[in-house]
């Protein structure tokens, strides 16, 4: 688990201390103790300098791509490890919190909370549907005693994406913890944590970066510190206290592999390097495209708002009489295309095409003219009825 200290200065362009090509320590540890990173020659991973430097230009770019001047950690786990850190950092068993849920992740983070003995009250909303203010206010005031809302940003379930702007300046004004999941939508969609007053954020590498998954991200603000000091759920591994303690004495509490974070890096740089703007307005434009030649298809989108469809993935409803298992075998054996199944209650029952990452819009379109040409060939009734998804 490590993290780095927040710096002065997010406005000006972030570089890695090895970007520009800074010449390596050659005082290295022995070699039982030494790790390889691509391009990094050999690299002491329990807290060498060139380590420590690298770690640190991870953590900087990710208090750029989070917008926020707070503690930012990485940890070697998948986002459901975060998760898992937002809820025992800062909770007590027992206390009260509002799980907004709009698909299967809200649904797993509310699990989650459960599991941990926390009071979890829902705001579950139909499947296509994106909580708003007015139902965020409403679900609030009938549980006043809540001490925290957990929120997922983005629901790559069901193509769905939260107002956060709208929704956390309700939130702050009651003076309650707001816990945002951000894995898909951090890199892809405008995460502003600071400007938001959003208290603990989470990601993962494996969305709109263009790396494997393993690394998960949080960052911790202030108000959540405080929270720590009174929170009383068991942690070892996910201990942010800890984890910052060992800050003043080196970067290591558990290894990051120093080849995960060199790609890690490379691609916080790729996004930097574009330009946060030009990459939210890329995948809005990519989102925006894909569900407009859905419909032209006659496949209905699931998000039923097209101010709240997601700008990472789009749920589409099979066409009438399409079976969506056939339809799926087909688009893969006639055009090598992958889309995705429905998950949870809704598999079988709804397709999902992803537009994240640097090639999503070119891939989103191959989908698309994959599925046109699917359906102009027929024969795709299925056995089964089709079912409308929201439940």
């Amino acid at each position: 688990m490590y993290g780095a200290q927040p710096s002065a200065g997010l406005e000006r362009p972030v570089v890695s201390p090895l970007h520009e090509g800074a010449a390596l320590s050659t005082d290295t540890p022995p070699p039982s103790r030494v790790g390889r990173a691509p391009g990094l020659g050999l690299m002491d991973p329990w807290g060498g300098p060139e380590y420590k430097a690298l770690l640190g230009a991870c953590a900087e770019l990710l208090r750029g791509l989070y917008q926020t001047e707070n503690d930012v950690f990485i940890f070697p786990a998948s986002g459901a490890g975060a998760l898992e850190a937002a809820v025992v950092n800062t909770l007590s068993p027992g206390d009260v919190v509002l799980a907004v849920t709009v698909g299967v992740w809200g649904d797993r983070w509310a699990r989650l909370a459960e599991s941990f003995g926390l009071d979890v009250r829902r705001l579950a909303l139909p499947r296509g549907r994106a909580v708003e203010v007015e139902q965020l206010r409403q679900a609030l005031d009938e549980d006043s005693d809540a001490v925290a809302v957990l929120l997922p940003y983005d629901d790559t379930s069901t193509g769905v994406t939260n107002p956060l702007a709208e929704l956390a300046p309700l939130v702050a004004e009651r003076e309650l913890l707001l816990l945002v999941d951000a894995g898909t939508s951090s890199g892809a969609i405008p995460l502003r944590a600071d400007e938001l007053g959003l208290d603990v954020v989470v990601g993962n590498s494996d969305e709109a970066w263009g790396m494997p998954a393993g690394l998960a991200m949080i960052s911790i603000s202030e108000r959540a510190w405080a929270a720590m000091e009174r929170a009383r759920l068991p942690r070892y591994y996910w201990d942010l206290k800890s984890a910052r303690s060992a800050l003043q004495k080196g970067p290591i509490r558990f290894s990051v592999a120093p080849s995960a974070l060199a790609q890690l890096r490379t691609a916080l740089e790729r996004i930097h390097s574009e330009g946060l703007p030009q990459v939210w307005r890329r995948h809005e434009e990519a989102g925006r495209r894909t569900r407009h030649a859905l419909r032209e298809l006659g496949a209905p989108v699931l998000a039923a708002d097209e101010r709240r469809a997601s700008p990472t993935l789009t749920a589409l409803k099979p066409p009438e009489g399409a079976d969506a298992a056939l339809l799926r075998a087909r688009l893969m054996g006639e055009h090598g295309v992958l889309v995705l199944d429905g998950m949870a209650e809704m598999a079988g029952r709804v397709l999902r095409i992803p537009h994240l990452g640097t090639e999503a819009e070119r891939e989103a379109h191959r989908a698309v003219e994959a599925l046109r040409a699917v359906l102009s060939g027929g024969e795709l009734a299925g056995a089964r009825t089709r079912v409308e998804p929201e439940v």
